[in-house]
């Protein structure tokens, strides 16, 4: 009987240690492969002619043509950060229609967003709050598309030289993902389609007054972009204490009023400054009747990342209207505080939609912001996007 499990164990053994060896042999087998393509993408830059460099294309300020030798030395960098996979950021985040009657807000989170030349062709992670007005049509619209818009708008941005580090390529793509979106939400209509510049659909007239705000963050290994459309916000948490990177666009704020009336609009206070005595801010997708003094452009603030980075919170104006950023930071820092790095699960807890909630302290913060905000009576939708920047 001894001899029989002997062998039986012996088997076992040359089964694994063959399984061992097939593993080995399949990754040095990628390994090889990825040399050689590397190696036939330098040959082929030696042997085509090179174009001449910095020449820009027409149309599209940022966007260059690339040399042999630079396609070259992409295709290589590339190559290089494939075989790197580090990971995502960790986040939370909620939305719930609070005491509205229709939820309007949506939230969009794509990690590995993609990989472009403008980043070293490492990964960009991509979060977006949409708060919308006059319907939820148009933050759903920002929801399905924006994040599909920035990676085309940033994956066609080609780098020459250290372009990259002034941060000029990186507002040229972000700037042209709004207006594209924008352009979107003007021609859309309820009945299914989507017209064109010189044939708008009237199907709803409702649709001329109904847009979103955009906060969106760009998140890097060394940087955090922001850039923002209307009166949601992003809050930095460094070192316990907040640091905004985004200011309201409010009809009232002097530079924006400067605009309006520069324009030839007006504003009237009605239930607060408004537009035209329609809008209660000044900058926002869609709105097509105020599109003449209502801009979808966002101001774009770049920051570097610092070791004392703790989170950074995207939310609509349902939680800011009734928390300050100093309470944000705080609770968040509290939650981050706590020992470990993931919370223990609240029996009951659920997303706006039912889902079950996830256990990190992420989601706890989100979950403890939204709360607070409902317990202090805020009246409109929230939600909340925290992401964890704790190296």
């Amino acid at each position: 009987m001894k001899r029989v499990y002997g062998t039986r164990k012996s088997v076992m053994e040359s089964e694994e240690e063959e399984d061992t060896a097939v593993k080995c042999r399949e990754r040095r087998r990628r390994r090889m492969a990825m040399r050689r393509m590397a190696a036939g993408a330098a040959s082929s830059s030696r042997g085509g002619e090179s174009l001449k460099r910095g020449v820009k294309t027409s149309g599209e300020p940022g966007v260059v043509l690339q040399t042999s030798s630079s396609t070259a030395a992409a295709a290589i960098m590339s190559l290089i950060s494939i075989m790197e996979t580090p990971q995502p950021p960790v986040y939370g985040m909620m939305s719930v229609i609070g005491r509205q009657r229709e939820m309007e807000d949506e939230v969009s989170v794509r990690t590995n967003l993609c990989r472009p030349e403008i980043n070293g062709f490492r990964p960009v992670h991509f979060f977006g709050v949409f708060d919308g007005h006059g319907g939820g049509h148009v933050s759903a619209l920002c929801k399905e598309n924006m994040h599909s818009i920035m990676e085309e708008e940033l994956m066609r941005v080609k780098v020459i030289g250290d372009e990259s580090d002034g941060g000029e390529l990186w507002r040229t793509a972000i700037n042209r993902c709004f207006e594209r979106m924008d352009e979107m939400a003007v021609r859309l209509c309820l009945c299914g389609g989507l017209g064109t510049s010189s044939n708008i659909c009237r199907c709803s007239p409702q649709l001329s007054f109904m847009g979103s705000t955009a906060v969106v963050s760009l998140l890097t290994k060394e940087n955090i972009f922001v850039a923002n459309c209307g009166d949601s916000r992003a809050v930095l948490c460094r070192n316990g204490r907040p640091i905004p990177l985004t200011v309201d666009h409010k009809p009232d704020r002097e530079d924006e009023r400067r605009r309006i009336e520069g324009c030839g609009g007006r504003i009237m206070f009605a239930d607060g400054a408004r537009v035209e005595g329609i809008l209660a801010m000044s900058r926002a997708i869609g709105d097509r009747l105020l599109k003449q003094w209502v801009t979808s452009e966002p101001e774009i603030l770049i920051t570097r990342r610092e070791e004392g980075d703790e989170c950074l919170i995207l939310a609509s104006d349902g939680l800011w209207d009734v928390l300050s950023s100093e309470l944000a930071c705080k609770i968040v820092h509290e939650c981050f505080s706590q020992n470990g790095s993931v919370a223990p699960r609240i029996q009951g807890d659920e997303g706006a939609m039912g889902e079950a909630l996830y256990s990190s302290r992420s989601d706890s913060a989100a979950t403890l912001l939204i709360r607070l905000a409902l317990g202090r009576r805020s009246t409109d939708n929230i939600s909340v996007i925290v992401i964890d920047l704790r190296k």
